[in-house]
């Protein structure tokens, strides 16, 4: 089948970034084109209509395509939980957790094998794949382990682009070095270079591209500018540098950067409100006075809120509650607002019964079977009768304890609840704020405490908004990039 590599000289080179514009770029040409991820580790996951678990970039690279996401664009997805353990997931479905030292001995073959069905798969489906790599294609010391990067683009034959990220600096050093480390038969496969994030003059750039040119034989078929606009991140630590891209907002929402966060996707709705900023503040970091804080997801919840307590974050969000504050808890944020958390058997961790923060009456227990599943449901809080599309990723089982304080936030009881003040909101719906009329509603309330005029519900889903982003992704990328070469 016609396929395409994108691999990069370092992590957070962009590779990501250019499948969802390229997937978007072919599909506007008519072409059936699907993404491509061998194997991915993130945190920030989705659930497929199917009920299967992939990483949410190869999601946004599937709706960038104009196709609904399959597991078999992203076999097999490492959801790290500490001590160096992560969770594996073939094919959509939790299969076990595995060390670092031993995932090689326990999961290479399976692995490369449901690569090659995913492969066979999709071929039968689509005309072309955009397959992206994942770190450097060159780490000598994980060659021999690799399921991602050249092992994918040889058994494809694909030809292959090299992204490299210039405002890192270094990058024809990073370029050279790479194709030096790549086998030759490999090195046969890149067909050209990209640079990106480039925030320069071009003409100051020519002359180190003539010379990179004429030192690998391999053009350079595009210099992609800075893209600001907020996409979805695979890696927490791109929320250190993420900072709001709105000057003058009426509403400050704190999410608290658990050492495990997983799923910070939930909050981009949010960061595109231009009355909203959302800051993330570390458990050691002062929390402010902000309208809302919010305890998101998390791989490790029990370890997680452990360091809620340790740090004293703990406290400080019982405190902010006293003085009229609002809190939220999404996924592993809304156990944690419960009164405990048990795991029996150490499933995401350490064993034993944790006491939670105690504002909500309900306790949790981790089991073994993941539940994963897309939901729609019909809204009681903050608004009656708005629809709510989302989806559940966790392992515990929550029991609603009797109370007559609190309220159901949905008709599924089992998703959340909000008190009578509607100053505590827990829920399991992952991609909440994604629902445009109930997010508003829900801002409307923080509104109305500050005494603001409320905004209108009547808007669209987030859903309009990322289309428009990919659009204007790929119009940037395909404006810089050399797509005779690529068509070719």
């Amino acid at each position: 089948m016609k396929a395409i590599m994108v691999v990069g000289t370092t992590s957070h080179a962009g590779k990501s970034l250019l499948v969802a514009a390229l997937c978007r770029i072919f599909a506007r040409r008519n072409w059936r084109v699907a993404p491509f991820k061998g194997q991915n580790m993130a945190l920030n996951s989705y659930v497929t209509a199917a009920g299967g678990e992939i990483g949410y970039a190869q999601a946004i690279q599937a709706w960038a395509a104009g196709v609904p996401p399959w597991v078999e664009m992203n076999p097999i997805l490492l959801k790290p939980q500490g001590d160096m353990t992560s969770q594996v997931i073939l094919k959509g479905k939790a299969v076990g957790n595995t060390r670092a030292a031993q995932y090689y001995e326990q999961y290479f073959d399976v692995g490369w094998q449901v690569i090659k069905e995913s492969l066979e798969f999709l071929s039968h489906e689509f005309d072309l794949l955009v397959c992206e790599g994942a770190g450097s294609p060159a780490e000598i010391n994980l060659k021999h382990r690799d399921l991602t990067n050249m092992r994918v683009a040889k058994y494809l034959n694909a030809r292959t682009l090299l992204v490299v990220d210039i405002d890192r600096g270094g990058a024809f050093a990073h370029v050279v070095g790479t194709l030096e480390l790549l086998e030759p038969e490999e090195r046969a496969l890149i067909k050209g270079v990209i640079i990106n994030k480039f925030r320069g003059q071009r003409s100051i750039l020519e002359p180190g591209i003539e010379w990179l040119e004429k030192r690998t034989g391999i053009p350079v078929i595009g210099v992609i500018p800075w893209i600001d606009e907020v996409f979805p991140a695979e890696d927490s630590l791109d929320l250190l540098d993420r900072r709001s891209r709105h000057t003058q907002t009426d509403l400050n929402i704190a999410v608290i950067r658990l050492p495990r966060i997983s799923n910070f996707t939930d909050f981009d709705p949010l960061e595109s409100e231009t009355t909203v900023t959302v800051r993330y503040v570390s458990p050691k970091e002062p929390l402010g006075h902000p309208d809302a804080v919010i305890l998101p997801g998390s791989k490790t919840t029990i370890s997680d809120l452990q360091v809620l307590r340790q740090t004293g974050m703990a406290k400080t969000i019982q405190n902010y509650l006293v003085a009229g504050g609002t809190v939220m808890g999404v996924c592993a944020g809304f156990q944690m607002l419960g009164e405990s958390i048990s795991d029996r058997e150490g499933l995401e961790g350490e064993k034993g019964e944790f006491q939670g923060l105690g504002l909500l009456p309900l306790k949790t227990s981790i089991a073994p079977h993941k539940i994963a599943r897309q939901r729609l449901v019909t809204s009681n809080y903050p608004q009656q009768g708005l629809p709510v599309a989302g989806y559940e990723i966790h392992q515990g089982r929550t029991q609603m304890l009797e109370s007559d304080a609190i309220n159901w936030l949905f008709d599924d009881a089992t998703l959340g609840m909000v008190n009578n003040s509607q100053s505590i909101w827990g829920t399991y719906l992952h991609g909440i704020f994604d629902n445009g009329a109930w997010r508003r509603a829900w801002l409307n309330h923080l509104r109305q405490q500050r005494g603001l005029r409320a905004l209108p519900t009547g808007i669209p889903n987030y859903r309009e908004h990322r289309e428009f982003l990919l659009d204007s992704l790929a119009d940037t990328v395909e404006k810089h990039l050399d797509m005779k070469q690529i068509l070719s």
